[in-house]
């Protein structure tokens, strides 16, 4: 059976767009155009995955993302046109998977919407190894390889990168990186996770012009890239 997924949208036009795009890429759709619907639709479709707008006709759909987290698993990825750094890091902080501004990229949407699948459900658990590229992440042993060469992290290092492998594909915020990394020690900023971050991109990545394997969601947080 296809993956089922409920579209939740106000304007006919987007809804179809994106109807058409999953259809063509093999999901089977259900749509609502308030929030009233969507968690009628969610109670009755059981649906694997929610794309919701933020601007619906009967409530804000922030404030829909921890009623929809209280009536099913489902990945819930915002579609919105709302840009704004604290409404992502507010949608993210509720319980959504992932955020997607409109305009988007449909090719885009679609594999956004593959890794959080992939990776859905409040009781899954992380792989020991998790991969991606070349590069081997052993949650266990502590223990980063690239290919067969094993690369020395800090403690600390190895406490964000394993943060994002965790939720590898998906955009973790500043707040929960510092809160799992740094867990109970003193006043930790942004501005140390940003240099630990550096640290680990000049280890994990190879020379040159390729693509960051640590991706910056801009004032939000990091994405671990799943096809780095």
């Amino acid at each position: 059976m296809p993956a089922k997924i409920l579209v939740v949208d106000d304007e006919a036009a987007i809804r179809r767009l994106l109807r058409n795009t999953l259809t063509r890429a093999g999901y089977a759709v259900v749509e609502a155009e308030d929030g009233r619907q969507a968690l009628h639709q969610v109670a009755v479709e059981h649906p694997s995955a929610v794309l919701l707008d933020l601007g619906l006709p009967d409530r804000d759909g922030l404030s829909l993302i921890p009623l929809l987290r209280t009536h099913g698993d489902a990945v819930i990825l915002v579609v919105s046109a709302r840009d704004a750094v604290d409404e992502k890091v507010t949608a993210l902080d509720l319980g959504a998977d992932d955020f997607i501004t409109k305009p988007f990229d449909s090719e885009e949407l679609l594999a956004r919407l593959r890794v959080a699948l992939r990776h859905r459900g409040p009781s899954e658990t992380t792989p020991k190894i998790v991969r991606t590229g070349d590069l081997s992440i052993d949650l266990d042993r502590r223990m980063v390889f690239r290919g067969d060469e094993e690369l020395h992290l800090t403690r600390k290092e190895h406490d964000v990168l394993a943060v994002l492998a965790r939720h590898i594909g998906r955009v973790v915020t500043h707040q929960r990186v510092l809160a799992a990394a740094w867990g109970g020690e003193e006043d930790p900023r942004v501005e140390y996770l940003r240099i630990v971050i550096r640290n680990l991109r000049q280890k994990l990545e190879h020379p040159g012009p390729v693509g960051s394997v640590i991706a910056n969601e801009l004032g939000v947080g990091y994405r671990l890239r799943s096809d780095a």
